[in-house]
């Protein structure tokens, strides 16, 4: 992809001073990057998208649905098992949902939360590991709020196979975590990976995921898709190595580049937590960021949220609506309940 190409797909033509930076890591004046300008296409995208941009943060709410339990790859900084009311970090769930169970849930955050614009599912595995579960849930939730923005995370194993089937369900916004484009530094990360019904480990594994994600990126920023990248810095494994994974991902069509500390307690279960391996300092990830900024578009205000997520980034109101007290809920009294009583009469 060219140079030309990129501008073209991502700031296009200045507008009307909409700054990428603002919408990323802050002010434009850190000089930390240049000014990039968002086309009004673009700005559509992002306005009202808490994790898109940090101005609609303040503003907008939304809410994660736990419809996916299956993951087809191991990292060595997750443990999707450990669950604890008081954890804030991905992949962590107190409940399941079905398909249906996520849009009953949607509708009654919809009602209580009007400032919920975008709906996710990240987890607590892999989305697209459990391809038949996630459609049918966008397909659900597609029917019943067209005006909702729908997003999902994965980790890119599966992703070429399914961008078609993204975009039929309008997701517009997706995010790939991807924590190196060296399959040297990958073989650290990831100890397995589940590929065509065998389990793939070494460098064979990582060779064949870093080409599925940097394939399906490609392929999701052809279509128009915003693509947010997350990476968790690692200490003393890729930590020197993502100021080229920004450089990369820009190379290919990436929309904005999120870099997360990595979370390593020994009580939650993980490798690297039992093996006490450091998490970054903050001053330590600050600088990474701006080093990065310089070729990427950043995001500074993520909160690593858990896959159950609900309410504004940084609020927790998922208890709320656990499964115990949507059995309560009247369906007639949500949004999409009225509407419907109102067409029937």
């Amino acid at each position: 992809m060219t140079e030309e190409m990129l501008s073209d797909r991502i700031a296009g033509e200045p507008d009307d001073g909409f700054c990428a930076r603002r919408g990323c890591a802050g002010d434009c004046d850190d000089g930390v990057s240049p000014s990039v300008f968002f086309p009004a296409r673009i700005r559509e995208k992002v306005h009202n998208h808490p994790c898109y941009s940090e101005e609609a943060h303040h503003r907008y709410a939304r809410m994660h649905v736990a419809v996916a339990p299956a993951c087809n790859i191991q990292c060595h900084y997750c443990n999707r098992k450990y669950d604890c009311s008081n954890e804030f970090r991905p992949g962590v769930v107190s409940e399941l949902l079905t398909p249906e169970g996520a849009l009953r849930k949607m509708l009654a955050v919809a009602t209580c939360i009007p400032k919920m614009t975008v709906l996710g599912i990240a987890g607590p595995g892999d989305a697209l590991a459990d391809p038949a579960r996630t459609f049918e849930t966008l397909r659900l939730l597609r029917e019943a709020r067209p005006d909702l923005r729908l997003c999902v995370s994965t980790n890119g194993l599966c992703l070429p196979e399914y961008v078609e089937e993204l975009c039929k369900y309008g997701v517009e916004h997706v995010t790939i975590t991807i924590n190196c484009i060296d399959p040297g530094i990958g073989e650290g990360i990831y100890p397995w990976i589940f590929w065509k019904n065998r389990r793939v480990k070494g460098r064979k594994a990582a060779e064949i995921l870093i080409e599925q994600q940097q394939r399906g990126l490609r392929m999701l920023a052809d279509k128009g898709v915003l693509v947010k990248v997350n990476s968790v810095m690692i200490p003393g494994v890729n930590d020197g190595h993502l100021e080229e994974v920004s450089r990369a991902i820009r190379a290919e069509g990436a929309f904005l580049h999120n870099i997360i500390p990595l979370i390593a307690k020994a009580r939650h279960g993980t490798f690297y937590g039992v093996m006490e391996r450091p998490e970054p300092s903050h001053e330590a990830l600050r600088s990474l960021r701006e080093r990065c900024a310089v070729s990427m578009n950043m995001m500074s205000h993520c909160r690593q949220c858990r896959a159950d997520a609900v309410g504004m980034l940084g609020e927790d109101r998922r208890h709320e609506f656990s499964l115990e007290k949507l059995k309560l809920w009247r369906w007639e009294d949500s949004d999409f309940g009225l509407r419907a009583n109102a067409h029937q009469h």
